[in-house]
């Protein structure tokens, strides 16, 4: 199975635009492996838009030979060397986007000539779709023609959730849909997106299936093609990384990951919560209501995991700054009495053992992530 767990890698896209070359990701294949993405699970290198040449040449996709001089087999087969995947874009619609040549009725040709390429990904926008055509019809034609090109291409279907992909992607072979439009590196887009837009989603989740609320902007401290005036400060990546991973959602870098600072590493590979996010369960977490003490600018949500633990997330959204919040056993669905350790899950460290309740105070905009086990009797 194709994405058993959420997919976790890296996408041009939200850094560089069409600012990209081999050059860059080769260098970002190395960096994976040199800062330690690689040993943290992290596999996908992905291109996203700009990559193409301007035209087909003989009915068939090519590149930009000014960015990409060795080919896209070439680099792909260095991503490769490196024990990474490697991905690649193309659109539903007769353009893409940024209006290069995309697979709009060359589905079968395009897929073979991915899988001809070594490509492991495929991320599949939804721009410039002709009139009167229905988009989720071709896109059930793309997963159909992947299916059939004789390789394993991670089907990324990108339609923003205009029209609901949760309730059909996977049959169209998808193993990840987009459930929200772009993110961009700002507090207000990672709250609407992440708090608001995955509410209700829950039950569409699960292995080889997944909800995603877009890329990370982790780390981009205002640079590149989604920066904003006002960029996330640290403690809002933090939420951000920590949301993400309780949600179940593909973990696609966007930020230059050759030059991250130590906070961004440390948070990308936090091997506490990249195991919630990779649990074996793959549950998405649930929304299970606002703290008692913060009204609707403190979120409360809750992922059971395999083992039977749970993670638990204390968002503080609001801008006080810092607020008490607090979690009953009882909205866990365990009993009152049962006694759990309680472990922070940013840093590894055992909080004791609780029962009843267990109370935090939550910066604002950051977020506060335990894991709750319950002890044997």
């Amino acid at each position: 199975m194709l994405a058993r767990t959420p997919p976790l890698g890296w996408n041009t896209w939200n850094t560089f635009s069409g600012d990209i070359s081999e050059q860059l990701i080769r260098e970002t294949a190395d960096a994976f492996v040199g800062t330690g993405l690689k040993d943290a699970g992290y596999e996908y290198v992905v291109i996203d838009d700009l990559w193409q040449a301007d035209e087909r040449k003989d009915g068939r996709l090519t590149w930009d030979e000014g960015k990409f001089p060795e080919g896209i087999p070439a680099l792909a087969a260095y991503v490769h060397s490196k024990g990474l995947k490697f991905g690649i874009y193309s659109c539903v619609g007769s353009y893409t986007c940024a209006g290069k040549p995309a697979s709009y009725g060359y589905e079968e040709e395009d897929a073979l000539t991915f899988a001809e390429w070594g490509v492991d990904f495929l991320k599949y926008d939804c721009c410039n779709v002709p009139p009167g055509v229905y988009a989720p019809a071709h896109y059930r034609r793309m997963g159909q023609a992947l299916r059939r090109s004789g390789r394993p291409i991670l089907y990324s279907i990108c339609e923003w959730g205009h029209y609901s992909p949760w309730k059909w992607g996977a049959s169209a072979g998808g193993q990840m849909w987009r459930t929200t439009g772009d993110i961009n590196d700002s507090w207000d887009t990672i709250a609407e997106i992440g708090f608001k837009q995955q509410e209700g989603l829950h039950a569409y989740a699960g292995p080889g299936r997944w909800n995603d609320p877009d890329m990370l902007v982790v780390g981009m401290y205002g640079k590149g093609a989604v920066a904003t005036e006002q960029s996330c400060t640290d403690a809002e990546y933090r939420s951000h990384f920590a949301l993400w991973c309780l949600l179940a959602a593909p973990l696609m870098i966007g930020c230059d990951v050759r030059n991250m600072n130590e906070t961004t590493r440390d948070l990308l590979t936090n091997r506490h919560l990249l195991d919630v996010n990779q649990d074996g369960l793959g549950l998405q977490a649930r929304r299970i209501g606002d703290d008692l003490h913060g009204g609707e600018t403190s979120h409360v949500f809750a992922k059971l995991l395999e083992d039977g633990s749970v993670a638990v997330g204390l968002f503080n959204v609001g801008d006080k700054d810092w607020r008490v919040m607090s979690i009953a056993w009882e909205a866990l669905g365990l009993h009152d009495r049962l006694p759990c350790q309680l472990v922070d899950l940013w840093t590894g460290e055992s909080l004791g053992v609780h029962e009843r309740v267990f109370t935090a105070h939550v910066h604002s905009h950051d977020a506060m992530v335990v894991r709750v086990i319950p002890q044997p009797s």
